[in-house]
């Protein structure tokens, strides 16, 4: 890889302009002002609405633990606080370490040893207990993201190195894909996606890389057609997207055509939405997932069950924590001394607000059905840990930021 500049630490309202250093910090903030109490309210409220609709879904079925649940916020809390306290900045020109760890961390699962395969893919290691290393690694391509294109000082309008970054931010997804994960591979494209546009790149090279993507799409269905083949039951089997990823994409376009396999369940995530009503049925009384018409009730379609349980009440004070956490994050990327700073904080708002607007669109049929769930709700203890870490990223570019970065949130 060819040597790039090493990334200067610049204000945010300096960006782009190398030769402006940021300003000295006037000593170390006081105990009260190293935590950003606003935020860690929202997060508060927020964690604690989710794991009241988690709990509410898993209850009665052996096949979720709350308990693994709560586990999984105690972890992620005791590692906000450490990555809050660790200075982001020393991450800022690893960018070949932070793609080693990426690939490796992906790649894990097709081990020999701890692989493990489920639900059609290989996603999983068991290292005493089983884990995701795909869902850790939204960190690592968070950090990774941004710390590549930081270097770039803001503009990026050399085609050659836009294409040489782009190559470089695809590599996590083609590994993702080799699983095959398509909903985290997904995650990765729109982390990277923010964080290429607020570093600067033309307004044409994206259009251009826009359209390229969905011609690769249109040609990956038409190729899987040339390429199918029919199996020993008489059922066809596709190459390159496995049955279940065709499905859930095709059903997006025709929901009525297929009202036995994913049709069917966007079927019943309309109903549970629909029934709630103003103010719900009230908690444990979702009958669509506790009679089992709802599939991955707690993970996938978590929204459906707040909808049916809380109803329209419920869902607007979900969205207005949503609304008041990316508030208070765009506010500590405007204070961010450096480009690296701000990146980070705009690459997990994008992670955020992807995954939000996927799980709920697609349970009410705005958005093909992906799998993915939605931040501090959906149940997942690795989910968990991972979002606190992520909220410790952003809690470290807010402490270290300077007196003028102090000022500017």
């Amino acid at each position: 890889m060819a040597e790039l500049p090493q990334i200067h630490s610049v204000h945010a309202s300096q960006r782009g302009r190398a030769s402006h250093q940021a300003p000295k910090r006037s000593g170390k903030p006081a105990p009260l002002a190293f935590f950003n109490w606003p935020f860690l309210l929202v997060i508060a409220l927020l964690v604690g609405f989710g794991l009241l609709v988690c709990w509410s879904a898993v209850y009665g079925d052996e096949k979720y633990s709350f308990t693994r649940q709560l586990a999984g916020v105690g972890v992620g809390v005791v590692l906000m606080v450490l990555l809050w306290h660790f200075d982001y900045r020393r991450l800022a020109n690893m960018t070949t370490a932070l793609l080693v760890i990426n690939v490796v961390l992906i790649l894990s699962p097709h081990l020999p040893v701890i692989g493990v395969e489920a639900k059609g893919a290989q996603s999983w290691i068991n290292i005493g207990m089983q884990v995701q290393p795909g869902e850790f690694a939204k960190v690592t391509v968070v950090l990774f993201a941004a710390s590549l294109l930081a270097r770039y000082q803001g503009t990026l309008d050399d085609w050659r190195e836009y294409c040489k970054a782009l190559g470089m931010l695809l590599i996590p997804f083609a590994c993702i894909m080799t699983q095959p994960d398509l909903g985290t591979g997904l995650v990765y494209l729109a982390i990277s996606a923010v964080i290429m546009v607020m570093a600067g790149a033309k307004g044409r090279y994206l259009l251009i890389t826009v359209v390229a993507g969905i011609a690769a799409i249109a040609a990956v269905f038409a190729l899987d057609e040339l390429l199918k083949y029919q199996q020993s039951d008489g059922t066809w089997e596709y190459r390159l997207l496995k049955n279940y990823q065709r499905s859930r994409l095709l059903v997006f376009l025709n929901p009525e055509g297929d009202l036995s396999g994913d049709g069917y369940n966007l079927a019943q995530a309309k109903i549970a939405i629909g029934s709630g009503g103003l103010f719900g049925k009230g908690l444990l009384n979702a009958t669509q997932s506790t009679h089992g018409f709802l599939p991955e009730a707690p993970t996938d379609f978590i929204f459906c069950v707040l909808a049916e349980e809380m109803g329209f009440a419920g869902v607007v004070v979900l969205i207005a924590l949503y609304g008041a956490l990316i508030a208070i994050c765009l506010s500590i990327a405007r204070g961010a001394d450096d480009l690296f700073g701000m990146l980070i904080v705009m690459g997990v708002i994008g992670m955020w607000l992807f995954q939000i607007l996927e799980n709920i669109g697609m349970d009410v049929g705005l958005m093909p059905i992906t799998g993915i769930p939605l931040p501090f709700v959906s149940y997942g203890s690795s989910f968990m840990v991972v979002n606190f870490a992520l909220i410790g990223l952003i809690g470290s570019v807010w402490s270290h930021r300077s007196t003028q970065g102090r000022k500017a949130a």
